[in-house]
């Protein structure tokens, strides 16, 4: 059977069983957060963003003040510790175990205290807007806080480079349209980059990569941004070829914020129909080595380092 026909296929099948809609749960509360700032990720080396006992976000401010510019300072006064962080356009003085921070010679009061945690002084997520002058939204679905500008950058633009997908072609024997784009025509080139460049600006935008199960069921949770129809992915596997796989329309789920979950299978008995592999279901997610966004660039393939890959 051909790949085309596969898909009409498949597509016939998502529209027949698509009356009964599974209900998909929303981001976990355990999932680490994530700090980015101008929609790059800031690393922290070691104490990490949490939330507290009240629900409140705690940045450690030494990495966010220094990822833009400002300076840190500490002195133990009366025994206790003062903190000021200082840039061209703002000055912040505060004391840990308070919940106050004198922020341009004004006095704010913020819902929870300032602590000193692993030898890091963690801030309030409020403090971070108002002391270092900078627009700061909570991001729910994935858990992130955006400082700064939101625009997401292209691959390009994060410095990767494209290379020749010469050396690549073999992986591709099994789905040789993989190499043309939507419009026929072939690629020559390829950006290999990792799952710490997400989010990346492709024709349509990825932010997130995520493992997830459904009844048992393993599949990728991709955040995009919202467009009419998600397209497909695929796997290049540890055997050194690929699998194609289709988003489950019916699992589709929209985070009202113009992003949209879309949900692709792990394992799929499609697998068994196209490319006759009877033990399908053994099939993992440490089986697969570059996860594939067919169609998400005319000018090259995107592939993604697979962070879950076994040896």
């Amino acid at each position: 059977m051909s790949m085309k026909k596969w898909v009409l296929s498949l597509t016939a099948v998502t529209l027949l069983w698509g009356g009964t809609v599974p209900t998909v749960g929303a981001a976990n509360s355990s999932k680490p957060i994530e700090v980015l700032l101008n929609a790059k990720k800031i690393q922290f080396p070691d104490a990490k963003p949490f939330q507290d006992e009240n629900d409140y976000v705690m940045v450690p401010i030494r990495f966010v003040s220094e990822a833009l510019g400002a300076k840190v300072g500490w002195e133990k006064t009366g025994g206790q510790l003062a903190v000021s962080i200082k840039n061209d356009a703002h000055a912040v003085n505060m004391m840990v175990g308070q919940n106050t921070a004198t922020v341009d010679g004004q006095t704010k009061t913020y819902e929870t205290k300032i602590i000193l945690k692993q030898n890091r002084t963690f801030v309030p997520l409020r403090l971070v807007s108002e002391g270092l002058g900078q627009t700061v939204e909570w991001d729910k679905v994935s858990r992130w806080v955006w400082i700064g500008k939101k625009d997401i950058a292209a691959l390009e633009d994060k410095g990767l480079q494209k290379v020749s997908i010469e050396p690549y072609k073999k992986l591709f024997a099994k789905d040789p349209f993989l190499l043309k784009n939507l419009n026929g025509q072939e690629y020559t080139k390829t950006i290999i980059f990792k799952y710490s460049d997400l989010p990346i600006k492709l024709l349509r935008d990825v932010y997130s990569v995520e493992p997830y199960t459904l009844k048992g069921v393993p599949y990728l949770k991709v955040r995009i941004k919202t467009i009419s129809t998600a397209s497909p992915l695929f796997y290049v596997t540890k055997s050194n070829d690929t699998r194609y796989r289709y988003p489950m329309d019916e699992l589709t789920q929209d985070n009202g914020d113009g992003t949209k979950m879309i949900f692709y299978k792990i394992y799929s008995s499609a697998d068994e129909m196209y490319y006759g592999i009877k033990d399908y279901k053994s099939f993992k997610l440490q089986d697969i080595q570059y996860i594939g966004f067919y169609g998400a660039s005319t000018d090259y393939i995107p592939l993604m380092i697979s962070p879950w890959k076994g040896n």
